[in-house]
């Protein structure tokens, strides 16, 4: 196919990576382990953790897993936040031979339940402020093996006792939990001494991560990623980065700030994967909610890239202690996951004198399939290139490549892309075509420089009257009101039309009105685009990496009509 993007690329970046250059992730840690050794691989709440004390506890939970007599490939379950224990975890599951399982420490005992069943998981590590949950559904599952770790360990002495017990018994932030078999985090480190840890030849076909897809759409899915799928996002991410992070003053070591959850892709391979790739520190924030908190911690660092969504973004800036942070060493902010809107990103380049470089991609896709140039210094709403070694095809609903230019289906192909999902293969089957695309369920438009706009998600698409209304265009101009916080749209039915545009609005300015807001609206969008209904809220729901939930709009507004 006529690749027309690469004649957008910035000097330096290369067309193609070579994923086959590691044999699997193992090799790429290890890599790590011997060249940054002596450096701070990872710091959560000022404790740091050298490359070197990452490889050993590692090796040490590695052996311990080992011991278990699970089979090579065996699911293991990671159900935590943003804390030292994460890293260890993941490192020592691969080095073990295993595959990863991510989980949502936020999930209900329902969602828990399927997550462990559908991926056959049979040990898991879990924060013990979450155990309760586990406790409620463990029976039904496949679970033999039980590891809890608490907020307090890794921090050493008396910093880690005051940490735990603020956690439990000031915000009681631990709810009774009985799981008489399980062992603590740290006693598995100590009981592994006297163990010994066995290599694993790990192939590059072999399952690293099943990375569950939020269930927007559907059933949340299993997406199973390859060790040579993430070694070529991880390769793929570092090419693309490096006119970035090129630019001057250079650092010897690059900081990361690590906001978005582990358990999600972007931040699995932004910060994590690439992050030792490259022998960066990265700085986990367990809970990125708490805005003040995260501020302070970000004084306490001269960061270097900053990945986030829009809503993060947004919260940080519309923050008072937001002008207190040193962002003299950034080099750049990715935004991903959600539109990032020109309204946010004006706020952020004027505040850090960085834009946010938008990108795209899904868990299906390792993730990042697109991105903005790194060396971008105006925001220009689109979500950037496919970058190296990726195609992207614009189809039409025949799976047809549409013209140049016309809104079509965005379908991915490259090295990154998973290699399905976990047993489920009729509907691996219904998201990839025969010449090896991934279709995305987004809608969206190609220009003859290659840069990929975003128009929507099929779903999400509102039918006035025959006329297609895209909530991302509507949202954004509402967002750029000066007395608007937040916002999001939906169809509602309407017997007129068919559908109508419902807005949902936290306000900036306690003085907006739906008038006002309407007159807006009427000024800046066609007569089919005008939302019809506007709701004010107090808060938007959302995903725990902070994407609106229009889905969940939608539902309330089915439910009235139920009843």
């Amino acid at each position: 196919m006529d690749k027309l993007w690469l004649k957008s690329y910035p000097p330096g970046v290369p067309a193609e990576i070579d994923p086959d250059q590691y044999s699997s992730l193992v090799e790429v840690f290890e890599e790590s382990f011997r060249k940054y050794a002596d450096r701070n691989a990872y710091v959560c709440m000022d404790k740091f953790m050298t490359y070197a004390e990452l490889d050993a506890y590692s090796k040490l939970l590695a052996a311990w897993l080992q011991s278990r007599g699970m089979q090579k490939g065996a699911r293991v379950a990671v159900m935590m936040p943003n804390v030292l224990q994460y890293p260890v975890a993941i490192v020592a599951i691969l080095r073990a031979g295993y595959t990863v399982v991510n989980v949502n420490p936020l999930y209900t005992p329902r969602e828990l339940e399927h997550q462990l069943k559908d991926s056959g998981s049979e040990a898991i590590i879990v924060l013990e402020n979450f155990a309760h949950t586990l406790e409620q559904v463990l029976t039904r599952t496949p679970v033999k093996h039980i590891i809890v770790a608490n907020m307090g360990e890794m921090l050493g002495g008396l910093k880690g006792m005051l940490v735990n017990f603020v956690v439990r018994s000031v915000k009681k932030l631990v709810p009774a939990y009985a799981l008489p078999n399980a062992v603590s985090f740290k006693d598995t480190l100590s009981h592994a001494k006297r163990m010994t840890f066995t290599p694993v030849q790990a192939k590059s076909s072999d399952a690293a991560f099943l990375q569950y897809t939020g269930g927007t759409t559907g059933v949340s899915k299993g997406a199973t990623l390859t060790h040579r799928n993430v070694i070529a996002n991880v390769l793929q991410t570092e090419a693309w980065s490096k006119p970035g992070m090129d630019r001057e003053p250079r650092v010897d070591q690059v900081t990361i700030v690590c906001a978005l959850p582990l358990y999600h892709i972007f931040a699995l391979t932004a910060c994590a994967m690439w992050g030792m790739r490259v022998g960066a520190l990265n700085i986990l924030i367990p809970n990125p909610r708490d805005i003040g908190g995260f501020i302070k911690e970000l004084t306490k660092y001269k960061v270097n890239m900053l990945p986030a969504v829009n809503t993060l973004y947004n919260a940080l800036v519309n923050h008072p202690d937001f002008k207190t942070i040193d962002f003299s060493g950034l080099k750049f902010s990715n935004g991903g996951g959600m539109a990032v809107q020109q309204a946010v990103n004006e706020k952020w380049l004027a505040a850090t004198g960085t834009p946010i470089i938008e990108g795209y991609g899904l868990s299906e896709t390792a993730p990042v399939a697109t991105c903005n140039r790194a060396d971008q210094t105006r925001f220009n709403g689109t979500i950037g290139l496919p970058v190296p070694s990726t195609d992207i095809a614009i189809l039409g609903d025949d799976d047809q490549p549409v013209p140049l230019g016309q809104p079509g289906e965005i379908a991915i192909r490259g090295p990154q892309v998973m290699a399905g999902y976990w047993n489920r293969p009729d509907e691996t089957a219904k998201v990839m075509t025969r010449d090896g695309f991934f279709k995305s369920g987004d809608v969206g438009v190609m220009n003859e420089e290659g840069y990929v706009k975003i128009v929507d998600r099929k779903k999400d698409m509102i039918l006035v009257s025959g006329f297609n209304v895209y909530p991302n265009e509507v949202e954004a101009v509402v967002s750029s009101h000066p007395g608007v916080l937040e916002c999001a749209c939906i169809g509602v039915p309407d017997e007129h039309s068919g559908e109508a545009v419902k807005l949902y609005v936290v306000k900036k300015d306690p003085g907006l009105t739906a008038d006002k807001l309407m007159e807006f609206c009427k000024e800046q969008l066609t007569g089919y685009k005008k939302p019809k209904y506007i709701e004010f809220r107090e808060e938007l729901p959302k995903t725990n990496v902070g994407k609106i939930l229009r889905r969940v709009l939608r539902d309330e507004i089915k439910a009235k009509e139920a009843a």
